[in-house]
């Protein structure tokens, strides 16, 4: 899963970036996009660890990419800024929280740009079908360029009235034959106030959760600079701000969630192991995660719950106790499954 970091200049996107990867921001990266990977922190792969003691124990990841922030007065080029978010999956959208801005103005305007962006996209693809349209075609070739037509159009109006495309409750078959536009307004989005220790502790404005509604908040920047401190000077001052401990982690737990993921285990005493995987996914598609041998010669799944497991203590009493299953290539893997693919 890959995440766009996205925002205007100077909302501290890059500083984000650090706080969220560990990998430092490089200049030299900052108008092709720069990537860093995050460890999807989660304690049932802990305890799952402890009670195993595996030789290796994997975590989730989240792929983020940060790329250069957008223009608020010479706005031609934002398109192709926006460009290089096209091959995330989501988007990350920071707003700047620490100078005292309208950050309900702030998200209004990033959402307008990426409608634009999208807009522009779709009307050069009509431009083209209506020209293609103008000429002799087959007439299996003419009916498709026909039903693009008209699905772009619909989309075309969507945009016009400020509205994304996801309006429009379109159909398998029409996702399907848009994706390669990789439009901005579909993804997954989560907006992220970036805030100075003026904020800490307060609310975020009923504007931003009006439009927002799971907006998160965090003092990046703060952080950072606390855990460079020793240990004494660190708590004294997190207990000055208020602050109990980072929350790093539970921001990264929010975006991967945000971002319409969940995750399964597979366990033994070789590796402890959460898979990421769409939520809505079936037991195919994670075994196709672990192999896609796994997914093309898939039986069936054993299945415990990470609740039912830790409660029983072991795979024999999951049996004894009833809440070991075998579960078909229909099954909807839930978040927290720990998995056997056969």
């Amino acid at each position: 899963m890959k995440v766009g970091i996205a925002g205007f200049s100077g909302s501290g996107k890059s500083t984000l970036f650090h706080w969220l990867t560990g990998v430092a921001p490089d200049p030299a990266a900052a108008q092709r996009g720069q990537i860093g990977i995050a460890k999807v922190p989660d304690e049932r792969l802990d305890w799952l660890s402890a009670h195993f003691k595996p030789k290796k124990t994997t975590p989730a990841t989240l792929e983020f990419l940060d790329t250069p922030g957008l223009l608020l007065d010479e706005r031609r080029d934002n398109p192709r800024r926006l460009g290089i978010l096209r091959e995330g999956d989501g988007l990350l959208i920071i707003l700047t929280g620490y100078s005292g801005g309208d950050l309900a103005t702030e998200l209004r305007r990033f959402r307008e740009e990426i409608l634009f962006a999208d807009l522009e996209i779709v009307t050069n693809r009509v431009s083209r079908l209506e020209d293609q349209m103008k000429k002799p075609k087959p007439g299996k070739e003419r009916e498709a360029d026909q039903k693009e037509l008209a699905l772009l159009q619909r989309i075309v109006t969507a945009f016009e009235q400020g509205e994304s495309p996801a309006t429009l409750g379109l159909k398998d078959d029409e996702e399907k034959a848009i994706r390669s536009f990789q439009l901005l307004t579909l993804k997954p989005e989560l907006v992220l106030v970036n805030i100075g220790d003026d904020r800490i502790g307060k609310p975020l404005p009923p504007e931003i959760v009006r439009s927002a509604p799971a907006a998160l908040q965090a003092p990046a920047k703060l952080e950072m600079e606390l855990e460079d401190l020793p240990e004494d000077d660190r708590q004294m001052f997190m207990q000055d701000l208020g602050l109990t401990g980072s929350s790093r982690d539970e921001v990264v737990r929010k975006i991967y969630y945000a971002m319409g993921q969940n995750v399964f285990f597979t366990v033994g005493e070789d590796e402890c192991r959460a898979w990421p995987i769409p939520a809505g996914a079936d037991a195919v598609e994670g075994a196709g995660k672990i192999h896609t041998d796994l997914a093309k010669r898939f039986v069936r799944a054993e299945v415990v719950s990470y609740e039912d497991f830790r409660r029983v203590g072991s795979m024999k009493e999951a049996k004894t106790h009833g809440v070991y299953r075998l579960e078909g290539k229909t099954y909807v893997v839930k978040d927290g499954d720990i998995m056997h693919i056969l």
